[in-house]
């Protein structure tokens, strides 16, 4: 388990992007933190890290964003899904082992999220300041 304390939107995403150079290609990565936490903007370093020069927005609506890089970023945001049906809905196993899977939202899915996941929690910490706390594979690359 890591811990990382920034203080910026890009601090936030350059913690990111640092995760991004230890991925392989198939890693699951469930974010944890309620709105305005800063997922989102953990989402746009990762993908930058990954050469996504794409905008990242998040997939409320859509429930999944897809970009292309050095591996395949699919992005979902689980807020609204509630039950296994939900989930097998959104197509979400489909997409397992044919790229990097970033999922918001993810205290809804819990147990439908494979062992070796990596957990990424965001805790707000005051207006600014947020706690990252990465716990999973590769972490002690970063």
């Amino acid at each position: 388990m890591q811990k990382f304390i920034t203080s910026s939107p890009e601090e936030t995403e350059a913690v990111a992007e640092k995760l991004a150079c230890t991925l392989k290609g198939t890693e699951i990565i469930a974010m944890f933190g309620g709105l305005g936490a800063g997922k989102t903007a953990f989402t746009r370093g990762l993908a930058r890290g990954l050469g996504i020069d794409d905008g990242v927005s998040s997939p409320t609506f859509a429930l999944v964003n897809e970009y292309k890089g050095k591996f395949n970023l699919y992005h979902f945001d689980m807020y609204r899904v509630g039950s296994w049906d939900d989930l097998y809905s959104t197509g979400f196993f489909d997409y397992q082992d044919n790229g990097v899977l970033i999922i918001e939202w993810s205290e809804n899915i819990i147990e439908f999220l494979p062992e070796n996941h990596i957990s990424v929690t965001i805790n707000t910490l005051d207006e600014n300041t947020r706690e990252i706390i990465i716990d999973g594979t590769n972490i002690s690359q970063i």
